[in-house]
């Protein structure tokens, strides 16, 4: 649905040049939701807003549904555009409009629909968000959440295929969050809607999306699907994000492995062998004693999946490591 082609970004300021985006190359499939993760300045908006040309590329290609966007004129952009919703992290609602009018306002401007039909469709799509009774008053009279809805709501009035999403949960408590997150989850089955959305929190990377690419400093230092790289992240730009997300401090962690005898590793579990009693099943048939350092057990979007730090001692180890690898768990070792 979306490829980047070695697209690169660079702002002339003065007589310099800064590059907020290196020269990169994305595939997003139809349908798949697709998250952009980095810290303030990675260069995540940049990428976003390349691909409805808000941002201009200095290089490269960008194509959308087989079409090369970097190639339109301007009144074939505009037609482009009516493709793409987008949600914003601060709402970017007209205060002066009611809700129903702030939904309606993409559909008056693309200029297909009748006044009947502009109104049978925002009705629809206020009562998709939960919002029907809300239509008659104005953003200043919602909460955060229920502005973010009527965002959704606008940004899907014209009926796209694409929807991009800018920190579309960071203004929002971790409750109304995660009611956001579900419903742009049960719109992207829905509608098959390909979503791209960029955040700096791992959490809503795990909840929600299939891939995930991570910048840093302008570049995609890491990408693909979800659970490998939120379980077994490389970069280490990608490993202080998810021991943020965790709330582990690694040097903490080593410090406490100073004391504990044995080898250690830490092993990963995904799918049913997430809840399978495998350990003590392992530990009788090798004879070794295993102590629980840390662990987690929690989702990835839908895939349940569990991470377990263990110290082995005594019996034979490596047939332990053995038969859990065996069992379709992976295993790291972390100390030999």
């Amino acid at each position: 649905m979306i490829e980047f082609q070695r697209v690169h970004k660079a702002y002339k300021v003065g007589q310099r040049e800064i590059t907020a985006l290196e020269p990169c190359n994305l595939q997003i499939e139809q349908g798949q939701i697709y998250g952009l993760i980095g810290h303030s300045g990675a260069g995540k908006s940049t990428l976003l807003r390349l691909i409805n040309r808000l941002e201009e590329p200095s290089s490269g290609r960008i194509l959308v549904d087989g079409e090369d966007v970097t190639a339109l004129s301007p009144k074939g952009l505009r037609q482009f555009r009516q493709k793409l919703g987008m949600i914003f992290q601060h709402f970017n609602l007209l205060s002066s409009k009611t809700v129903a009018d702030n939904v309606a306002m993409p559909l008056k401007l693309a200029g297909q629909l009748s006044s009947d039909q502009i109104k049978l469709r925002v009705a629809m799509l206020l009562d998709r968000v939960g919002l029907t009774d809300h239509a008659n008053k104005y953003p200043a009279q919602l909460s955060g959440g229920q502005k973010q809805r009527v965002g959704i709501a606008r940004a899907l009035a014209t009926s796209p295929k694409i929807l991009l999403c800018d920190e579309a949960t960071s203004a929002l408590d971790p409750q109304t969050t995660a009611q956001v997150l579900q419903l742009l989850n049960e719109l992207n089955r829905e509608l098959n809607l390909t979503i791209v959305l960029i955040t700096h929190e791992m959490d809503v990377i795990r909840r929600i999306c299939d891939q995930v690419a991570v910048l840093d400093k302008g570049k995609v230092v890491e990408q693909g699907p979800v659970a490998d790289v939120f379980l077994h992240p490389k970069h280490p730009t990608t490993q202080r994000f998810v021991f943020e997300a965790e709330q582990l401090d690694e040097e903490e962690m080593n410090s406490d492995f100073e004391r504990v005898q044995g080898r250690i590793v830490r092993l990963t579990f995904q799918g049913d062998a997430t809840y399978a009693p495998l350990l003590g099943h392992v530990a009788r048939k090798t004879g070794v004693d295993y102590s629980i350092l840390g662990g987690r057990i929690d989702h990835i979007r839908d895939t349940p999946y569990g991470q377990l730090t263990l110290s082995l001692v005594g019996g034979d180890a490596d047939a332990a490591i053995a038969q859990l690898q065996s069992a379709q768990v992976t295993v790291e070792v972390l100390r030999g």
